[in-house]
């Protein structure tokens, strides 16, 4: 069963005692009502695209949770699952029945592994039990349950002493109409809305630090992000096509499927210079890239572009020059980083895996035939009078049929 078709229902006991199975969280789409099912339905399906090649891989939703099984350990899991955007946090876990006798052996079991691994020599180690019963299946209440299950973890380890607050150790319960699910860790996910839960985008990605974070933002949002990029050969070099096929992989590794379109943009460019006053160029060139990725967005079925512009970080992105800019677009045009200084906008990229490959050295298009004084406050009149001199839809049309398309990941 696909997981777009998975029902929330019991899934299947598994064939084994104490199985390996990964917990997956989530915080906002609890609060969808009504449409909480479609969301969930994109959660799993984005789920196991990022685990795709798994062997045995099984999706389940159950009740406010999403629970995931597979023929390897639960650990090996964690990395890709935690990228899935909808995820709030996630746990390796043992699933159990409802048998106290069976959980407190489970429950000494990881203990024993964790003092070894985590917790090497004879200090004491403060920790805690905290168990949810979230089913009347199982006849003890959880704080009954807590203190029957530390009472048998103390025993066992005269190492342990209680410490509610802030525990080097938590023991966690979980146990539901599904079983139990024992676990000792909490995997923080990036949270959001899952990806292709709230339309389709385009971003203009260039190769600096900014565009590809307000691509990982607008994800995150549960928008598709797919990006297109302008390359003007030969002022620029073939190491800003590469660089910004990394930026694309890395930001792939964050959604199921991603597009990068590359636009040739070497003739508009050419164009602008030999018949538009130099101060514009800029904004010139951002129009013309606006009115080509509005192109190519409606062919893909997208319903906005997205960039990295932030208010008066640079002489095109005065309110003036913003509104100006805009105005070439067909579609919506979003800034997630509208508001953000540059250090946020930088902590961001190092986070998101973006910062080290946008700081390699290639000059984007916007460099070529730089002016020295660009427009800081742009007027709408003189820039379509400077536009007027130029043959827009013939440059717009050869730039949207010459653009190549590349697909991550490739398609076998």
């Amino acid at each position: 069963m696909e997981a777009s078709e998975a029902p929330l229902a019991r899934p299947r006991q598994p064939d084994t005692a104490c199985r390996s199975a990964l917990v997956v969280r989530y915080d906002e789409i609890g609060l969808k009502g009504g449409n909480r099912s479609m969301f969930e339905r994109r959660l799993l399906e984005n789920l196991r695209a990022a685990l795709r090649g798994t062997p045995g891989l099984e999706l389940h939703r159950i009740r406010g949770r999403a629970l995931v099984r597979a023929a390897v350990p639960a650990e090996e899991l964690t990395a890709p699952a935690a990228r899935v955007f909808g995820v709030s946090s996630l746990s390796p876990a043992r699933e159990l029945g409802h048998d106290l006798e069976e959980i407190e052996a489970a429950a000494t079991t990881l203990v024993e592994e964790l003092l070894e691994r985590r917790f090497p020599g004879a200090g004491e180690v403060p920790f805690r039990v905290t168990v949810n019963r979230a089913t009347p299946r199982f006849r003890r209440s959880s704080m009954e349950t807590e203190r029957l299950l530390g009472a048998r973890l103390l025993e066992r380890f005269p190492r342990l002493r209680v410490r509610l607050k802030e525990p080097a150790l938590q023991v966690e319960l979980d146990i539901r109409d599904e079983g139990a699910f024992l676990f000792a860790d909490r995997i923080p996910g990036p949270g959001g809305l899952p990806v292709g839960s709230l339309g389709r985008a385009l971003c203009l990605l260039s190769g600096g630090i900014d565009s590809p974070v307000a691509a990982w933002l607008t994800m995150k949002r549960g928008v598709r992000v797919e990006f297109v990029s302008f390359y003007s050969f030969p002022y620029v070099g073939p190491q800003l096509k590469e660089k910004l096929q990394r930026l694309a992989e890395r930001l792939a590794g964050w959604q199921p499927v991603s597009v990068l379109h590359v636009v040739p943009f070497t003739d508009y460019q050419v164009a602008i210079r030999d018949h538009a006053d130099p101060r514009y160029r800029t904004v010139l060139y951002r129009r013309a890239m606006q009115r080509i990725a509005s192109r190519i967005a409606r062919r893909r079925k997208a319903q906005a572009l997205v960039t990295g512009e932030s208010i008066g970080q640079v002489a095109s992105q005065t309110l003036e020059n913003l509104a100006l800019i805009e105005e070439a677009s067909s579609l919506p045009v979003l800034r997630p980083l509208v508001t953000y200084d540059k250090r946020e906008t930088v902590e961001l990229a190092r986070r998101i895996g973006t910062f080290e490959i946008s700081n390699l050295p290639a000059p984007d298009c916007c460099t070529v035939f730089q002016p020295e004084r660009p427009v800081i406050h742009g007027r709408l009149e003189e820039a379509l009078e400077a536009e007027s001199r130029l043959d827009l839809q013939a440059l717009t049309e050869d730039a949207v049929r010459r653009t190549e398309r590349i697909r991550f990941p490739e398609s076998p």
